[in-house]
């Protein structure tokens, strides 16, 4: 017999956190399953993750543009009917329409993963989603990273507890190692380090901000930030106008960054939302010391010796956290230390492919019309 068909809608399928986490969950299990993807928006940049050997095809989205809603809601049952795919796993707000029209095909098991919000609701989130998803969910298995997206998922959405799923992010932690020596000599100025796409949700002038205060109070540092996206010609203007060209380096797209955590001495996140990062995870894991906003799970993510280091979303709150991390040098090896072992802890990616894989493995062997039924046995 065949391996079970998964097919994965995006709403892009592009380099981004969702999108890598499935690469590694694919290429984790091999031939275990056979994947089709969907992209809505065309991008597929994250083929470039997939290993040759996983039977993994793009396929072309049913929709058209110009499309009413009910229109579009009968050509994804169609494209449904047709495929037959023995599990449909969905990702955030951006493929919502697909678990709708999913409702209209009862018998096929639907997996839907929600990694978090866009800026547009980064001050809250929108009644009119907050209802559809209550209403395209009900009978849906629902996978979150973060304990906020949880409450969410249980509270707003009203979704059953026994349905929605909580499965941290996982690292491979031996791609991420602190460098052997963290102490920094004298004569060289503390890396600062972020890596973040350049989109506004991110807010890296507010780090950039941070980092002139920073100098203005005579402290000594480079700042280097890692990813590409819409905001580098803004960026760029910014740092011409704080006077901190001679601090700051846009190093562009890595795309194995793991090298350059090791460069880093500190690792700082500016975002005004998140729900669980993966940058975190890879500063974490390469023994760094953070100073972060307080978005999304990160307080609780880091070290409890590096928790007073996440601050409110502020730029003085956000360069009195990088301050003494600049000024003290035994202070950042010991929260780095402390990060690297709650990592090890808590965040390694077998514990998370091993529940991910649970959870398919349970959609795939339903019954037909026994969906709800078998799905519900338990969670995971």
């Amino acid at each position: 017999m065949s391996a079970p068909l998964l097919l994965h809608v995006f709403p892009s399928f592009s380099v981004g956190g969702a999108q890598v986490r499935l690469a590694k969950l694919v290429n984790r299990f091999g031939q275990r399953w056979r994947h089709a993807v969907v992209a809505l928006d065309g991008r597929t940049e994250c083929l470039e993750r997939i290993d040759a050997g996983v039977d993994f095809n793009v396929l072309p989205s049913p929709l058209r543009p110009g499309q009413s809603l009910p229109s579009r809601l009968l050509s994804i049952q169609a494209f449904l009917r047709q495929l037959r795919p023995d599990l449909l796993v969905t990702s955030n707000w951006g493929s919502i329409e697909w678990a709708m029209a999913r409702l209209m095909t009862p018998s096929l098991p639907h997996l839907h993963t929600e990694d978090g919000f866009g800026p547009e609701e980064s001050q809250g989130q929108f009644r009119r989603r907050i209802l559809t998803r209550r209403a395209a969910l009900r009978w849906s298995e629902v996978v979150v990273p973060s304990k906020i997206l949880l409450r969410s998922a249980t509270g707003q959405w009203r979704l059953p507890a026994t349905q929605v799923h909580y499965i941290p992010n996982g690292l491979d932690l031996s791609q991420f190692q602190p460098r052997p020596d963290n102490a920094v000599g004298e004569s060289l100025d503390p890396v600062i380090g972020t890596v973040a796409a350049l989109r506004a949700e991110k807010n890296l002038p507010r780090l950039l901000r941070a980092a002139s205060m920073l100098r203005q109070q005579g402290l000594r540092f480079r700042l280097a930030i890692l990813g590409h996206g819409p905001e580098r010609e803004p960026l760029d203007a910014l740092v011409t106008a704080l006077g901190l060209g001679d601090r700051v380096t846009f190093a562009g797209h890595v795309a194995d960054p793991s090298a350059a955590y090791q460069g880093f001495d500190i690792f700082a996140l500016s975002s005004d939302t998140e729900q669980m990062p993966f940058s975190i995870l890879e500063a974490m894991a390469s023994g760094l010391p953070i100073a972060s906003t307080n978005a999304g799970d990160v307080a609780v993510m880091v070290s409890a010796a590096n928790a007073p280091h996440v601050v409110r979303h502020d730029d003085t709150a956000l360069a009195e956290s990088l301050r003494p991390l600049l000024m003290d040098a035994a202070l950042r090896r010991r929260l780095g230390g402390a990060n690297r072992i709650k990592a090890e802890q808590d965040y390694d990616q077998e514990a998370m492919f091993q529940h991910h894989a649970r959870l398919i493995e349970r959609g795939c062997a339903a019954p037909e019309g026994r969906v709800s039924a078998v799905w519900r046995q338990g969670s995971v």
